[in-house]
C-alpha cells in the first residue's frame, strides 16, 4: 500500500510551529510495511485544502491528515473531505453526547461551535479522542471515484494525535497490511559520536537483513535495526538477534530503546537499588531536576534539587567560602563541593552537581561552554570536565544530559569508570 501524509494548518506554512507529526508518522508507517511516497503541507484554505486532498487520494491508497479538526471557522479538514467525496456532513448524536460529557467533566459549558466536531459523512466513522475535543475520522468510501481509498483524519496536537494513532489507527492498518512485514528497534547510544558509532559497528553496518543505520539525535545516537520478513514474528526475531549484537559492542553506552529516555534509565536504576539522589545546579539552572521529575516514579528516588547561580548563594547553601576564593565557581573543587552539599542537605546516597559557563561571555577566565560535573556517591567523589562549543540553551541541555549519564554510569560501573 502507498501512503501519503498531509499536514494542515497555516501556522505550518508561516513557520510558527514545526511539523513533528509527519516525521513521527513516517516511522510508524515504515514499521507497518506501508510505503510513504509523499508528505506535504497546506494552509487553512478550503479550496487549496480540497485540491491537495483530491490529488493525495487520487495517487495514494492511504491519506493521513493531521490538523484542521478543531471547532473554529478556519478548521476545514472535515469540510474539505466532504467536498472531495461529495458527501454531506451531519451531526452524530452519540458523538455530540460524548463531546458534551467531556466538557461537563471539566465543569464548563460546551460552546455550541464545538458541535461541528461531532459531524460525520456516511463513509466515515469516528475515531475516539478521550484526551481532547476533536474526534478523528476513518473514511473509506465503498463506491464512486475513490472507492476503497482510506483517509485517516487526526488532530494536529501531537499528544492527541499519537494516542489516536496508537490506539485507533495503527491496529486497523496493521490488519490491512498483513500484520506488518517490517519491524524496527532503535538502540540509543550516549557519550559516543555518530561517526564512532558507525565505525564501531564494523561489518554489521553492511547487513542486508536486518539493516542498520545511525542517526544523530538530541538524546544521543540512534542505531536503527530494521528487519523484513513474511511475518511480523520473523521480523521481530531477526531484529532482536541483531540488537543483541549491537548491545555486545556498546554495552553500557546504550541506555535504552525506542521511546526510553536517559532520565528514565537513571530513575529505574535508582529504584531497583533502593538509592536516592539530589542535585545542586548552577550552569544548568535546574534542568537536571526538571528532566528527572518528568519521569513517572521519580518521587521514589529523587529527593531535592537546589539551583544556585551566584557564588554567595553557593556559600549560603554550604559550599565553603575558601573553595570559592581559591578555585572559583568554574572548577573541579566547586563541582565536588556542590555535589557533597546536595547529598548532605537531603541525606541522599548520591549528589550530582553542574557548574560552568553557558555564556554569553567567559567567566573566571574560562571560555563559554566549559562545564564541570560533580558526583558524591556515599562519600566517594569525582568530577568531570566537559567542553561544548554551542549556544547557551544547547550548552545547558547537553550539560544536563551529561550529568544524568554521569550518575547512571556511576551506578553501573563505579566512579572510577563512570566517564
Amino acid at each position: 500500500m502507498k501512503a501519503e501524509i498531509l499536514s494542515i494548518g497555516t501556522e505550518l506554512l508561516l513557520g510558527t510551529i514545526t511539523d513533528t507529526n509527519a516525521s513521527w508518522l513516517a516511522q510508524r508507517l515504515a514499521d507497518l510495511g506501508i510505503d510513504l511516497f509523499y508528505v506535504s503541507q497546506v494552509g487553512d484554505n478550503l479550496g487549496r485544502l480540497a485540491e491537495s486532498l483530491r490529488r493525495a487520494i487520487s495517487r495514494s491508497d492511504i491519506v493521513i491528515t493531521t490538523g484542521g479538526v478543531g471547532p473554529t471557522e478556519d478548521d476545514l479538514t472535515r469540510e474539505a473531505i466532504s467536498a472531495v467525496l461529495g458527501e454531506q456532513m451531519a451531526v452524530q448524536p452519540e458523538v455530540e453526547a460524548q463531546l458534551r460529557a467531556f466538557f461537563e467533566r471539566r465543569g464548563v459549558r460546551m460552546p455550541e461551535r464545538n458541535v461541528k466536531q461531532a459531524t460525520l459523512i456516511p463513509s466515515a466513522r469516528a475515531l475516539s479522542n478521550p484526551i481532547g475535543t476533536a474526534p478523528g475520522w476513518w473514511t473509506q468510501p465503498t463506491q464512486g471515484e475513490f472507492a476503497g481509498k482510506i483517509v485517516v483524519t487526526m488532530p494536529g496536537v501531537p499528544h492527541e494525535m499519537k494516542r489516536m494513532w496508537t490506539e485507533e489507527v495503527e491496529p486497523a492498518l496493521g490488519k490491512l497490511s498483513g500484520g506488518g512485514l517490517i519491524y524496527s528497534i532503535n538502540a540509543k547510544v550516549v557519550g559516543v559520536g555518530e561517526s564512532t558509532v558507525e565505525e564501531s559497528l564494523g561489518d554489521l553496518i553492511h547487513s542486508d537483513n536486518p539493516t542498520l543505520a545511525t542517526y544523530a539525535k538530541q538524546d544521543g545516537v540512534h542505531v536503527r535495526v530494521t528487519a523484513k520478513a513474511s511475518t511480523r514474528e520473523q521480523a521481530e526475531r531477526l531484529t532482536k538477534e541483531m540488537v543483541e549484537r549491537v548491545q555486545a559492542i556498546f554495552g553500557s553506552a546504550i541506555y535504552g530503546y525506542n521511546d526510553d529516555t536517559l532520565e528514565q534509565a537513571l530513575v529505574t536504576l535508582l529504584i531497583s537499588r533502593k538509592l536516592t539522589l539530589a542535585t545542586m545546579e548552577s550552569v544548568t539552572g535546574g534542568l537536571v531536576a526538571h528532566n528527572l521529575t518528568n519521569v513517572p516514579g521519580a518521587s521514589d528516588c529523587f529527593l531535592s534539587g537546589l539551583v544556585s547561580y551566584s557564588p554567595a548563594m553557593k556559600v549560603k547553601a554550604g559550599v565553603p567560602q575558601a573553595v570559592i576564593d581559591e578555585y572559583g565557581v568554574v572548577s573541579e573543587q566547586c563541582a565536588l563541593a556542590m555535589a557533597t552539599v546536595a547529598r548532605a542537605y537531603t541525606g541522599a546516597e548520591i549528589g550530582i552537581s553542574t557548574t560552568g559557563v553557558a555564556g554569553p561571555s567567559e567567566l573566571e577566565g574560562q571560555p563559554v561552554g566549559t562545564v564541570w560535573l560533580g558526583i558524591d556517591y556515599q562519600g566517594e567523589r569525582r568530577a568531570v570536565k566537559l567542553y561544548y562549543r554551542s549556544t547557551r540553551p544547547e550548552i545547558k541541555r547537553l550539560a544536563a544530559m551529561a550529568a544524568v549519564n554521569l550518575a547512571r554510569l556511576a551506578l553501573l560501573k563505579g566512579l572510577g569508570r563512570c566517564y
